[in-house]
């Protein structure tokens, strides 16, 4: 007998169907010489420090660095702490008797570093010596299936990724456990999270949104103006290439040309431009796109992602390549039929020709290939599901068609001394922006007349417009998924960024989840498309941004020594010096922060636990009974409360109607602000009669 174990039942099931193993059983199927099982998700995992003998956030214990990690069952939270999940335990249980039974094992998780970790650990806690293979397929359609069971793969070549993954299994915990207990230690309240890639991640969005609050606009002025075109143009508009911060500057010469009756063309340049076709997706570029496009979160795309993989329709979501090999491209023709019918794709598809090959390098392919439609066509599925399909779908076609080539022209003009300019251009070839058939985002196809240098021409009217200069746009998830990718172009070392150019923090896989742990943590919101900090975030930026675990380019290193032992070329027991090194200088500098958490009482005691005070932290109110630690932030709907309204709320448990509030869709509102029954901070709104309230809660 052979057992082949999955990542997930679902997966278990369509590979069981397959290899004929019909026969359910508690926690596997069976049949035709196979067991089939599966984890959910991760079984086992490093045990959290209680493992190994140390309770409590107490500076003594700093820095936890075990000599071995023990591994321990996926644990749960119960009243009285951590306890092993007893459903896991009954899976492991099954698992090991299974593998005891078998003459070999087929590793079916997902193929990539998390999946590989999910086995490894396991195979290591049951002590197995059983001999296994490894199935290594891009989806899970029958036929992908079927050949990979075919071509197994001896289980120790992944014996790299299986050190990349539980080097930063380890790191992850060293960094993330013993940075959260010191700077718990050191605020002497309250809990707060800290971690390898997480803490940086929100040092970026902390960092924006001071830039742009901080930002002071300026006037900038620029001329510009009109004439005649002809039947065929219309109206042209010239700008001037300069533009003034200086009004008067401005306006001196803008009366000169407005007294100008005419321009003269001092220059025509004509030149074809060719745009190349987009690559195809890879996880992140499809997060991106997904944001920006359909305001879908990166968490939200990556599940609706692994749906339509666990459907058939799509290849294995979680890659960093947006390219595919030549055995793989020599199959896309064959793909093309099933966007035959598509209400948008079906026509372009079935006219297309011969495809562009610069989405193909087999020296580019990571775990995986880029994202690639199957031949399985999706039914019945939701709209979400089907917005992801057909980006994915668009892509593909995109990437696979003829340049866009246009022909682009320039003219220079001079109006009485001051320089103008006008750009226009002519598609000759549409090709691959023929699949949505949108133009060039925040251009337009304007057709110029056909002048030369020296015509003259005429002024039909002028203007000076003023504007502002702009800061920087708070990160949204697409600008972040992107700052976490290229996280290079955020340092500012000329020699250090180039260095790091191929860095990014975190991978594809867990860059979304990553995101998700600030949400949840409470350090950041969304407002619309726009990721803004808490205060509490706010706060926590404040006291960490010059340390080294809120080093962008510091995790980038790491995240690039994570490759390195991937690829066999940096060793995984290097890695584990240096991040214990690094582990016992973040924790000495985090415990020595406690002079910035430096606090003042206010004179109110604890409205929630009645015995502790309620103290001053800058940004945020805490009481100062340990057990309680009940805080209150200052900063409500983009308002900071004074001291005084702080008081009035603990004293009197509300104040009175506050003006300045802000919805997240940017309206100005007045409300009291009062706790609710678990001591959150919600408004309440007095309605224009003075007859009862309606009450909305403080995310």
């Amino acid at each position: 007998m052979k057992t082949i174990i999955a990542e997930k039942p679902s997966v278990a099931r369509e590979i069981a169907r397959i290899v004929g193993a019909t026969e359910k059983e508690d926690g596997y199927l069976k049949g035709n010489g196979y067991y089939v099982t599966w984890a959910f998700g991760h079984l086992v995992m490093p045990a959290l420090p209680e493992g190994y003998g140390v309770k409590g956030f107490h500076r003594e214990n700093l820095p936890i660095i075990p000599p071995v990690f023990t591994l321990a069952p996926r644990q749960v939270k119960g009243e009285k702490g951590y306890k092993p999940d007893s459903g896991v335990v009954a899976q492991i249980k099954i698992i090991a008797k299974l593998f005891r039974e078998s003459d070999g094992i087929i590793v079916a998780t997902d193929a990539g570093r998390e999946g590989e970790l999910i086995f490894r650990y396991l195979y290591e806690y049951i002590g197995c010596a059983t001999p296994f293979d490894r199935l290594w397929i891009s989806s899970l359609t029958d036929k992908a299936i079927r050949e990979g069971l075919e071509n197994l793969k001896n289980g120790a070549e992944y014996d790299n990724l299986y050190y990349a993954a539980k080097a930063r299994s380890e790191a992850d915990w060293l960094v993330g456990l013993n940075g959260t207990r010191a700077i718990t230690a050191a605020a002497g309240r309250g809990t707060y999270s800290l971690g390898r890639v997480q803490t940086p991640t929100l040092a970026m969005v902390c960092a924006r949104y001071l830039e742009n609050k901080r930002f002071v606009p300026e006037p900038v002025f620029q001329i510009h103006l009109s004439t005649d075109g002809g039947t065929d143009n219309g109206i042209v508009k010239l700008s001037s290439t300069e533009k003034w911060k200086d009004k008067q500057t401005a306006e001196t010469a803008y009366n000169i040309v407005k007294a100008c009756r005419e321009f003269a063309v001092t220059g025509v340049e004509r030149k074809e431009t060719v745009q190349e076709t987009p690559l195809l997706f890879d996880l992140t570029t499809l997060q991106k796109e997904a944001n920006t496009r359909h305001g879908f979160s990166a968490e939200q795309t990556l599940s609706v992602a692994q749906k339509l993989y666990e459907e058939k329709c799509i290849t294995y979501p979680r890659t960093g390549s947006r390219h595919i090999p030549e055995d793989v491209f020599a199959e896309i023709p064959a793909l093309l039929p099933a966007l035959k019918y598509h209400p948008v794709f079906g026509k372009y598809a079935a006219a297309m020709g011969t495809l562009s090959r610069r989405s193909v390098d087999d020296t580019r392919i990571t775990d995986h290939h880029a994202l690639l439609i199957t031949e399985v066509k999706p039914k019945n599925i939701a709209s979400d599901e089907r917005i992801i399909y057909d980006m994915i779908a668009g892509r593909m076609l995109e990437a696979f068609s003829e340049k866009c080539i246009k022909d682009v022209t320039t003219v220079s003009a001079e109006c009485g001394g001051v320089p103008f300019t006008v750009k226009g251009s002519v598609i000759k070839q549409a090709g691959w922006r023929s699949v949505y058939q949108e133009k060039e985002e925040g251009t337009d196809e304007v057709t110029l007349p056909v002048w030369k240098e020296g015509d003259t021409l005429p002024v039909k009217g002028s203007s000076l417009t003023e504007g502002r200069t702009k800061p920087k746009p708070l990160h949204t998830e697409a600008t972040l998924l992107s700052a976490m990718q290229t996280c290079s172009k955020e340092v500012e070392d000329e020699t250090r960024r180039e260095a790091m150019k191929d860095c990014g923090i975190g991978t594809p896989a867990t860059r979304a989840s990553i995101i998700e742990t600030l949400f949840k943590r409470e350090y950041m919101v969304r407002q619309k498309k726009s990721l803004v900090p808490t205060e509490k975030g706010l706060a926590l930026y404040s006291v960490v941004k010059e340390m080294q675990i809120a080093n962008v380019s510091m995790t980038g290193e790491w995240e690039n020594a994570l490759a390195q032992i991937e690829n066999g070329i940096f060793p995984y027991e290097k890695f584990r010096e240096k991040i214990e090194r690094f582990t016992v200088e973040i924790t000495t500098e985090l415990l020595a922060s406690e002079k910035l958490f430096s606090h003042s009482d206010t004179g109110c005691a604890c409205p929630k636990c009645k015995k502790g005070t309620m103290q001053f932290y800058g940004k945020v109110v805490r009481c100062s009974n340990p057990d309680c630690g009940l805080p209150v932030f200052r900063q409500k709907a983009g308002k900071t409360l004074t001291d005084a309204e702080i008081t009035e709320l603990l004293t009197n448990g509300k104040t009175d109607v506050i003006k300045g509030f802000n919805s997240k869709a940017g309206k100005p509102f007045s409300a009291v602000v009062t706790f609710d029954a678990d001591f959150n901070t919600i408004f309440v709104f007095p309605d224009k009669k003075n007859s009862g309230n309606t009450r909305r809660k403080k995310k």
